[in-house]
């Protein structure tokens, strides 16, 4: 199918940006029903007020960019990016153990409810958990770049499809590859997107498995690819008999930014989940964890080519789907 689309570049730099992402974009085996700019007509600012929620919920609690990222992985992981985990109710995905812990959903509510009123019936919600997921690493200092919008929202969400899509913490590297080859994701993608790690917080029960209570209720360690100081560190944070609540950020370094930090904590042995630390670990994805550490743009460019990959799995467009009138329930 061949694909026209045409672009307004209000300044060079920002046309050429389009260029390299509709490039890109095309060149990916990416929904030919997407494009850039898909509300150009129908409604104008919907990119801004998403924009606009995102940033202002981020400037007052700083862990909004990592939940919005963490929302985004839970969507398009199970059923596509169709914002099915936004759906409530009993054996929805949102109700799954796994995704209890989520967060960010007051963001996209309140976008929704903003777009509503300017343009009714328009903009998807699952259009709207992208560009947040986008926008959220862009407040956080990541790189700023455009994504192709037109998904529509699915009408299902089964709890029991959550746990077989979706990355444990504690998967070995054939775990994670076989996970992200199903979702036409490559190995570069998995060291890639494993980079959204370089923001938000963990509860202590998803490391938990790499320390070990003795007779006293003393915690040693277990994994010893972990380094002892940081080691010590998680384990005074995450005492015997922590709060189900408690939490530590996922990089310990530069717990907000978005960054290439995540990387060089690795090589340093401090990644926080085993999920992590095997990717410093594995002969196929060592050498790329050491490139990302040491050049910090050559992970942000990756970065956009992956998190485009992310934001089309198993999309549903023109005639599939629905746009809900509100993200938690279907229409």
């Amino acid at each position: 199918m061949e694909m026209k689309i045409t672009v307004s570049c209000p300044t060079p730099n920002r046309c050429t940006l389009l260029i390299l992402v509709l490039f890109s974009f095309a060149a990916s085996p990416l929904h030919a029903s997407l494009s850039i700019n898909f509300y150009a007509s129908s409604c104008p600012t919907a990119e801004l007020i998403v924009s606009n929620m995102v940033r202002s919920a981020s400037s007052s609690d700083p862990t909004i960019p990592g939940k919005l990222l963490r929302l985004l992985f839970h969507d398009c992981f199970v059923e596509g990016c169709d914002a099915s985990v936004l759906l409530q109710g009993n054996g929805t995905e949102r109700s799954d153990p796994a995704n209890t812990s989520l967060g960010g959903f007051s963001v996209i509510d309140s976008a929704k409810r903003v777009l509503e009123i300017f343009c009714p019936e328009t903009v998807s919600c699952a259009d709207i958990v992208a560009l947040a997921a986008r926008d959220a690493v862009v407040t956080a200092g990541g790189p700023a770049f455009e994504i192709p919008t037109g998904r529509r929202d699915g009408r299902i969400s089964d709890a029991a499809n959550v746990r077989s899509n979706i990355v444990d913490t504690s998967f070995t590297m054939i775990e994670m590859i076989r996970l992200f080859n199903s979702k036409g994701l490559s190995l570069d993608d998995l060291v890639t997107l494993s980079g959204a790690h370089t923001i938000g917080v963990a509860h202590c029960n998803a490391f938990s498995d790499r320390f070990q209570m003795d007779s006293k209720g003393n915690l040693t360690l277990i994994d010893t690819s972990l380094d002892n100081t940081y080691a010590k560190e998680l384990m005074k944070k995450c005492p015997s008999g922590s709060s189900a609540s408690k939490t530590v950020n996922n990089d310990p370094e530069t717990s907000f930014a978005f960054d290439n930090q995540y990387y060089i904590n690795l090589l340093g042995h401090k990644g926080l989940f085993q999920s992590d630390s095997v990717l410093v670990e594995d002969e196929r994805t060592n050498a790329r964890v050491e490139a990302f550490a040491n050049d910090q743009e050559t992970f942000f460019q990756s970065w956009r080519d992956s998190f485009l990959k992310l934001t089309t799995i198993g999309v549903k467009t023109d005639d599939e789907g629905e746009i809900r009138q509100s993200c938690s329930f279907a229409n």
